[in-house]
């Protein structure tokens, strides 16, 4: 696991929509960020402590389609590598022979 943070999570959010608005307006009024920047970090953290349920069906989904992705990733290559080891070698060569001068 890689120990980077996801940059996506210090974006500033901004209110574009009904439902952006709502939420930030809510998650700055928890928050009361000095600047009055409400951040991606910031809406999950407030979702995880008052909505895991939301996110959990997030992760899950994304948990599912990520194996199931992995499976046919693994299929794949298992199919090219079978491929590959039935095909005859594409470099080999045949030199004609000349034929012998009557």
């Amino acid at each position: 696991m890689s120990t980077e943070e996801n940059p996506i999570l210090k974006e500033v959010v901004e209110q574009d929509s009904p439902l952006k608005t709502l939420v930030v307006n809510y998650v700055g009024t928890v928050h009361s960020p000095e600047n009055g920047e409400v951040t991606v970090e910031m809406i999950v953290d407030t979702m995880v402590k008052e909505f895991p349920e939301f996110l959990m069906v997030i992760a899950e989904e994304n948990w599912i389609r990520g194996y199931h992705q992995a499976l046919g990733d693994v299929e794949e290559g298992e199919r090219l590598a079978q491929e590959q080891s039935t095909t005859p070698e594409q470099t080999e060569t045949t030199e004609e022979v000349p034929a012998a001068a009557e």
